[in-house]
């Protein structure tokens, strides 16, 4: 989600800068109170006069995220990357719009996901949230080892991230399981699909970053 930054006067093409501040910071208030229909309707007409904005095209991306309209969400961040390439919001929405519902996804929508991520981390490897949402992915893939050096990664920029650290633990003592019934040469459990099962805590934190 974006608010117009007031130190940063927006350029003439955009119209009046009142305007401008005052519908993109009310279409971020409005996606903070989770209303995700009305953030639309107040930036659907300025995104008809300005249509190459990268602000509105995150604050729009992410109020379609969040009606789960992932198909609409794809196209309108799709054009805005390919206009403003080294936008790390724009990215991290785009692979949270090609994702949809984790547990839901497939393999084709997770793999372009992954690769939006990516790119955000290619432009910035600090960037909040990203290696959360990738350990997410590897975990609900079965891939677990990744999927616990994405949380490790993700405590490492930031420590008091709860989440990362709950499955950071877990997955440690799955790893550690795995490789203790290998030695002792039992059949293993089926730990991946442990892993990807619903425990209560929240599955992702997709949507507007």
């Amino acid at each position: 989600m974006t608010e117009s930054d007031p130190n940063q006067p927006p350029s003439e093409s955009r119209g009046s800068a009142a305007d401008y501040r005052t519908i993109l910071n009310e279409s971020a208030r409005l996606l903070r109170a989770n209303r995700p229909g009305e953030a639309i309707a107040v930036l659907e007409p300025l995104r008809a006069n300005l249509p190459n904005d990268p602000d509105i095209a995150i604050n729009l991306g992410g109020a379609l995220i969040l009606q789960r309209k992932w198909s609409q969400a794809v196209k309108v961040l799709k054009r805005a990357v390919d206009i403003s390439p080294d936008n790390v919001l724009l990215w991290t929405n785009l692979a949270a719009a090609h994702l949809g519902r984790l547990e839901t996804s497939g393999p084709k929508h997770q793999k372009r996901a992954i690769a939006a991520y990516e790119k955000a981390l290619w432009i910035d490897p600090s960037t909040p949230n990203v290696h959360y949402h990738l350990g997410l992915i590897y975990k609900q893939q079965g891939n677990l080892s990744r999927s616990s050096a994405m949380f490790q990664r993700a405590l490492e920029i930031n420590p008091n991230d709860r989440d990362a650290r709950y499955w950071m633990e877990k997955l440690s003592h799955l790893l550690v399981e795995i490789e203790r019934e290998k030695k002792q040469g039992l059949a293993p459990h089926d730990r991946a699909s442990a892993a990807r099962r619903p425990n209560g805590r929240p599955p992702d934190r997709n949507g507007e970053e």
